[in-house]
């Protein structure tokens, strides 16, 4: 998975635009200098089983952890009131614990740690949507020389694996588990709503933050 960039999030941050993209191990973050620091010191309530979305056989489920950053005040508030909410994330493993992901995530206030996991999960939908269709549906089997070809083989492509896809998802959707809230904790994370929040003096600005680092 290729990090995104600081200064791409800064500019989706202008122009208003919510992002939940994954960050390196050495991503700086606020109390800590390294993401992973950060999440090293969550206690173990705050990691959830969380379902980001199905895989081909069952729900993809890791343990979730997610905390609320300080707001930056550039770009958070309208005046004196919050529009804006960031997040770190970090999805472990079930089988594997010592293998951990990171995500920095930018939504408004009213999203739930669910929605951002459920937008962290997309990427395997689509990484799964187009291999399925290939699979199934043919989609990289069009040997089409000019666009209208290749556009009419693929727009049919995905149309079949569509309706192939949303049979099968009405299948399993009475079969869904319900996924559980995070539960209540005396951890040196402070508790916030039905997340977590990280202790802080106040707002942050931009001179705050550093540039990504390399793993």
């Amino acid at each position: 998975m290729q990090p995104v960039s600081s200064r791409f999030r800064r500019l989706l941050e202008q122009s208003g635009v919510g992002y939940v993209p994954a960050v390196p191990k050495s991503r700086f973050t606020v109390g800590c200098s390294r993401i992973e620091g950060l999440f090293a010191q969550a206690p173990d309530e705050a990691w959830e089983k969380i379902s980001c979305g199905d895989g081909a056989k069952e729900p993809r489920v890791h343990h979730w952890a997610a905390v609320r950053l300080p707001a930056v005040a550039e770009f958070d508030y309208q005046g004196e009131i919050p529009r804006r909410m960031r997040w770190a994330l970090a999805r472990r493993s079930i089988r594997k614990p010592d293998e951990i992901d990171y995500y920095l995530a930018y939504a408004a206030l009213e999203t739930t740690v669910q929605e951002l996991v459920r937008i962290a999960g997309t990427r395997w939908t689509i990484k799964e949507c187009f291999q399925a269709a290939k699979n199934e549906c043919g989609l990289d089997r069009d040997k089409d020389r000019r666009y209208v070809g290749w556009y009419r083989h693929i727009t049919l492509a995905m149309l079949a694996h569509a309706f192939l896809a949303t049979t099968a998802h009405q299948a399993r959707e009475k079969g869904a588990e319900p996924v559980r809230q995070p539960r209540p904790s005396s951890s040196p994370w402070r508790r916030f709503g039905d997340s977590w929040q990280l202790v802080s003096a106040g707002p942050r600005t931009c001179a705050d933050t550093e540039p990504d680092a390399t793993r």
